[in-house]
């Protein structure tokens, strides 16, 4: 959490260069909600007893797996505004203004990792040993606060929304995910029926991300619009558990995932 201060200051600085003018502009709210969905995560998994294999009893190994991501039920909010003459506290900008603005994005999902085969091997100290029929699973969550550039075009004008009822429109910009990892494993050990019993805390890892997101934005009434879009993020954040297995043993174990992260959704929004 301690990067956490410089990452939202940076974003802070960027929307306070645009604020004293964006403040004059065509302003909305919106909530939405809607599914998330992502690639595999699975990557590499080291793990340790804590001191490694160098210590006494001390050992080392690495496991790998796919990581397939179950889809997830997601929820949102949006303030945003788009520099137009008309609206709250208009402003005289340029004809060519209309078709930009920026908004702050805030949503929040969870990260469930369905239940995998775990290729497990210990390779400190020699022999190396390979652990089979283990399995692996996780619970997580993703907190996304993104600050969006968006361009839009607009269709189907009328004499109560000039620049047109029908506005299909593009963003691209910086955002915060924090977002934790819950992993349960279980590895199948050679003379012991049941096995080994891995458990660990939620841990959390707060990262700078990339936000891409295109939708398609209807406005019913003049003040009221509907709005379908489809969003994607990339981070890469790294994560340390302090994992114990049944027999009371402890293991450091480091899993640095990639995450691309899918959502589609549906909102409302109210313009002023």
């Amino acid at each position: 959490m301690k990067r956490v201060v410089p990452m939202v200051a940076l974003l802070l600085v960027v929307a306070l260069l645009v604020w004293p003018t964006a403040g004059k502009a065509e302003m909305y709210v919106e909530g939405y909600m809607g599914a998330s969905f992502a690639s595999p995560v699975g990557e590499k998994l080291d793990m340790a007893t804590p001191g490694g294999a160098g210590t006494n009893g001390g050992w080392r190994g690495s496991g790998d797996f796919d990581g397939d991501v179950d889809p997830a039920f997601l929820g949102g909010g949006k303030l945003g505004y788009w520099f137009v003459k008309e609206g709250f506290l208009g402003y005289n900008y340029p004809d060519w203004a209309k078709y930009f603005g920026v908004y702050f994005d805030l949503s929040y999902h969870r990260i469930p990792v369905r239940r995998d085969d775990l290729a497990f091997q210990r390779f400190q100290p020699l022999p190396v040993i390979n652990f089979i029929n283990n399995n692996i699973s996780m619970d997580g969550t993703a907190l996304t606060l993104a600050f969006m550039f968006a361009g839009r075009y607009g269709f189907l004008p009328d004499s109560e929304v000039p620049f047109g009822r029908l506005q299909p429109y593009v963003a691209v910009g910086p955002a915060i995910l924090i977002s934790s990892q819950r992993p349960t494993i279980h590895l199948n050990v050679a003379g012991n029926p049941d096995g080994l019993g891995m458990d660990s805390r939620y841990q959390t890892s707060t990262d700078v991300a990339l936000a891409v997101e295109t939708g398609l934005r209807y406005l019913a009434f003049k003040n009221v619009s509907l709005d379908l879009s489809f969003k994607y993020r990339f981070a890469q954040p790294q994560y340390r558990f302090e994992m114990i297995d049944s027999r009371a043993e402890h293991f450091d174990v480091d899993y640095n995932p990639t995450y691309h992260l899918f959502s589609v959704q549906v909102g409302a929004a109210y313009h002023f």
